[in-house]
């Protein structure tokens, strides 16, 4: 990969705005996607799907494009099948809330996952009376498969599970797991945020029925995220929000609801997403994933080697660059996240992120508060990662205990 190249292609490192190493929030976004979305803006700004004049027919045919690049992106033919929504959230919500649990149906997730995995789950169990079973990962938050299976049997409806966790960036054989979990005749959700910016995503291999990413996370504009499904999954799964453009016909006594992939984006869409998604998908396919992944382990193999020796630090998860997707979560003896985050700001311009992730259950349950987490991306050199490493190095013998 031609760093300096890609480097370049990305205003606010031209502008030498800091060191961001904050991409398992928010990644940042090339000219390229930028453009794209300013094309929008500038060129043609109509509403796709609903007026027939040139300008609409546009948009129309730039989302159609947009699923088409997903779909080829991904490794499936059918890009009817991907949704355009908000966020990985709001995918996992429409999932959870559109198969119709009943009192008594079980889901299972792994025990670290994000909020947005766990809660809806959670609602779901006060409200109607699902039951929760935990695959319990080990200490370092590995995906234990023995523990997994150990939580399966034929009144399993559901199981939700992370792709790639974003405290610890440990991975779950998704395979597997489906394969498992189809064998038991239960639909399979996962939470590709952390993973499908970061690795090859195979759908058609995974054979996963739902699963949600965020647009924000892989060089795309805010406020746009993907839950793709297989066809005959969406065709009985009930949208969470109703409205225009979700529905075919509607009278006084009933509604019939728009084709897939209609029923599921209510109202107006972020057309200046859409496009800014695929301009980020097709920027990403020159790179190739596979150089995606590379990259992120030879910078947190950089990092951990640069902190191998550092007194009173402590890394959260594994020690072993490969199984950490660009991850790299610590705390400091005497020192609490926020501290830590605040320091490397206003001694180096470094901007990671600090605090519990949105993984609460994960710390909860070993007895952490938290911790600063730096993440990569395909724009960070290795030298901004030893001027990373070098000031936690001067945090840590300078304010730690």
């Amino acid at each position: 990969m031609d760093m300096e190249s890609v480097r370049s292609d990305f205003p606010t490192i031209r502008k030498n705005l800091g060191i961001y190493l904050d991409s398992a929030c928010q990644s940042l976004r090339p000219d390229q996607v930028i453009q794209a979305m300013n094309d929008y803006y500038e060129n043609f700004p109509a509403c796709g799907g609903r007026s027939v004049h040139s300008m609409a027919t546009k948009v129309s045919v730039a989302v159609d494009d947009a699923r088409e690049t997903m779909a080829s992106f991904f490794g499936t033919d059918d890009p009817e099948c991907y949704i355009f929504t908000k966020n990985t959230t709001e995918g996992l919500n429409t999932a959870a809330y559109g198969f119709g649990l009943k009192k008594g149906d079980v889901v299972v997730t792994t025990d670290s996952e994000h909020n947005s995995n766990h809660v809806p789950w959670m609602h779901l169990k006060d409200c109607i009376g699902i039951e929760r079973r935990f695959s319990r990962s080990n200490k370092e938050g590995e995906f234990d498969i023995e523990s997994f299976k150990s939580c399966m049997d034929r009144r399993v409806k559901v199981v939700s599970v992370q792709h790639t966790n974003n405290v610890t960036g440990c991975s779950v054989p998704v395979k597997a797991v489906t394969e498992i979990a189809h064998d038991y005749g239960a639909t399979v959700i996962i939470d590709g945020a952390q993973a499908a910016a970061h690795r090859p995503v195979n759908l058609k291999d995974i054979d996963a029925d739902i699963y949600c990413f965020s647009s924000h996370k892989m060089l795309g504009p805010s406020g746009m995220g993907v839950m793709y499904g297989k066809k005959e999954v969406l065709e009985n799964l009930r949208p969470l929000t109703l409205g225009g453009g979700t529905v075919g016909l509607a009278t006084y006594d009933s509604v019939t609801l728009a084709p897939i992939p209609d029923r599921f984006e209510a109202g107006l869409l972020n057309y200046s997403g859409i496009i800014g998604t695929k301009a980020a998908l097709d920027y990403l396919s020159k790179i190739g994933m596979d150089n995606v992944k590379e990259w992120d382990n030879e910078l947190m193999r950089r990092i951990l080697g640069n902190l191998e020796d550092v007194k009173g630090l402590h890394i959260v998860g594994p020690d072993v660059a490969e199984k950490r997707s660009g991850v790299f979560s610590f705390n400091i003896d005497g020192l609490v996240s926020h501290d830590i985050a605040m320091m490397l700001d206003s001694m180096a311009g470094i901007m990671i992120r600090s605090g519990m992730h949105c993984a609460h259950p994960f710390y909860v349950s070993r007895a952490i508060d938290g911790s600063a987490r730096a993440s990569t991306y395909i724009y960070n050199s290795p030298e901004e990662i030893d001027i990373f490493t070098d000031t936690v190095r001067k945090i840590a013998e300078t304010f730690g205990e």
